[in-house]
């Protein structure tokens, strides 16, 4: 399957927003807890952020995913680092798509300068900490009880990769 990776545009976030609602509702991929308004999404993805950039993740032409890298934190002194993210549609998850939105993440955040990537998941998911460790990110943290989502308090676990 050929795997592309265009940059994010206003058009592609009915289809993205589709994806994320479904890891809100479903998941602890992530802690929204109810879907949030495209505006929200937009701001979250940063589209118009170069430093920061967002990629559709398309086979076939469809979008099947997305990805992105975001400010770590709001001060100069980290702006060598980025936080990741990575969604796929689950019909195509476990297909090795996500090491290759990985590696994509990573050449965009060289070529921005960035040397250190963040990855932020929920203890319980099991298989973005073997997407993370397959990709070679180290566990630097591991916080309990952090959480709370459907019912249940949740660790979370961060992992990092200096490139």
């Amino acid at each position: 399957m050929m795997v592309e990776f265009p940059p994010v545009e206003e058009g592609d976030l009915p289809a993205i927003k589709e994806i994320y609602d479904h890891y809100i509702l479903n998941s602890t991929a992530t802690f929204h807890s109810r879907p949030i308004p495209v505006t929200e999404l937009k701001e979250i993805l940063g589209i118009s952020l170069r430093k920061y950039p967002a990629f559709t993740i398309r086979a076939g032409g469809r979008i099947i995913g997305y990805c992105f890298l975001a400010r770590y934190k709001n001060r100069e002194a980290y702006d060598r680092t980025a936080e990741l993210s990575v969604y796929l549609k689950p019909e195509f998850t476990g297909r090795g798509i996500g090491l290759l939105a990985l590696n994509r993440l990573e050449e965009a955040a060289g070529k921005s300068g960035i040397r250190v990537l963040i990855g932020t998941l929920c203890g319980e998911n099991r298989a973005s900490i073997r997407l993370m460790e397959r990709a070679g990110y180290t566990r630097a943290a591991h916080l309990r009880n952090v959480g709370e989502k459907f019912g249940n308090v949740l660790d979370v676990v961060i992992y990092q990769k200096e490139i």
